[in-house]
């Protein structure tokens, strides 16, 4: 006997084969979910992935995330990029301008950038996904795109154009020190993906019409920003109609695998993880386990996307003393979400911060620790998804 969750009063309950009807409010409806095999039917679409980005010849061709690009509205960009070099252990590492944006790019040995960027002229093409109920304030505020690296980009284009991929451009956009190309946004995700060849050492992002930028941004010499290490992971929110699509998709357009999930019944919840290996940067993806049905009887996550849309909802990094690293955050000003949820025993710690006011994302800071061979528990994802309700 599998158990099912009902779509319209989210009530969870046993489903013998021919009766699907649910015996709290009598709704029998094609949204029902088996809730105890739904990572069956995944796994089966991740096995005729597999083997269909092997035979497209994509197998080997996109490695680890080089960059995320975080754009805002023109007046907060200083603020964001300020913000993230007082909360995170990234560097100042170059302001530009070219016709299009104007973008400040934040470094790290052994981590992926961040370039915060905004738009200065042209089309937004994210501007629609952005108009929710808690996110229309900031109409061009968001995470837009994941960047990863490829070794030979015309030929990852050229394989992805006859499946039938979207490109925000018709041609490789080529700089002095790179090629670049990045998909339309994901109508799964609201995320685009990125892909750069880099021509030499790498790490210069200006374009050939790029001009520098006046600004001064220095990092603040704050010791607790040196326990905060590199990018971990970052996990897009997504609507639970969508979950195996956004997976399967990502999956198709990168190296990635789908690795395991974490449900949450009692909270509607579902986080899955996607890897490149255990120690590339992880691609988590979390979407209610039914849809959206109201404020009152919707878990977080599919609250959370109603009210700003499927888009990434934090970036997590590495941090090591993390208590030590906690409690000077929250000196420094720094408002949570929740206090450190984990334990040492339980193999990791964790918490979430408020979402910014320039970017509307969440830092996560997580520590595992040194025996620790997996990636979340259950009790940590439970807690966090239910603090996440607070936003």
């Amino acid at each position: 006997m599998s158990k099912h969750v009902c779509s319209k009063c989210v009530e969870v309950f046993d489903g013998p084969e021919g009766d699907d009807r649910c015996p709290e409010c009598g709704s029998r409806s094609p949204n029902i979910l088996d809730v105890e095999n739904g990572d069956l039917r995944l796994k089966e679409e991740v096995a005729r992935v597999l083997a269909e980005r092997k035979g497209a010849g994509l197998d080997g061709l996109v490695g680890g995330l080089d960059a995320v690009i975080i754009n805002t509205e023109p007046d907060l960009l200083k603020a964001a990029s300020e913000e993230l070099l007082r909360s995170t252990g990234h560097e100042f590492g170059d302001v530009f301008q070219d016709p299009q944006y104007r973008a400040v790019v934040l470094k790290m040995d052994g981590s992926s950038n961040i370039l915060v960027r905004s738009r200065l002229d042209g089309e937004n093409p994210f501007r629609d996904l952005n108009l929710r109920p808690k996110s229309k304030h900031l109409p061009n505020t968001r995470l837009e795109t994941l960047v990863f690296r490829t070794t030979d980009l015309e030929k990852y284009v050229s394989i992805q154009e006859t499946r039938g991929v979207s490109f925000l451009t018709d041609d490789i956009v080529e700089a002095e020190s790179y090629s670049f190309i990045q998909t339309t946004p994901s109508r799964f995700t609201g995320n685009s993906l990125g892909f750069i060849q880099w021509h030499g050492k790498g790490g210069d992002y200006r374009t050939l019409r790029s001009e520098p930028w006046g600004w001064d941004l220095s990092k603040p010499d704050l010791v607790h920003l040196k326990n905060i290490k590199y990018l971990d992971h970052a996990a897009t929110r997504i609507r639970a109609e969508d979950r195996d699509a956004a997976i399967t998709e990502f999956m198709m357009l990168t190296n990635y695998d789908f690795d395991f999930a974490i449900y949450v019944k009692n909270l509607n919840s579902i986080t899955s993880v996607a890897r490149l290996s255990k120690s590339d940067f992880a691609m988590v993806f979390t979407s209610g386990i039914s849809p959206y049905v109201s404020e009152d009887l919707s878990g977080p996550t599919e609250k959370f996307v109603h009210n700003y849309g499927p888009r990434v909802h934090h970036l997590a990094f590495q941090t090591e003393y993390i208590e030590d690293a906690y409690s000077a955050l929250v000196e420094d000003g720094m408002e949570f979400l929740i206090e450190l949820v984990g334990s040492s025993e339980e193999g990791l710690k964790q918490t979430f911060t408020q979402p910014s006011k320039n970017t509307l994302l969440v830092n996560e800071y997580i520590h595992r620790y040194g025996d620790f061979d997996g990636f979340f528990t259950k009790s940590n994802v439970t807690l966090l998804t239910e603090a996440s309700g607070k936003q």
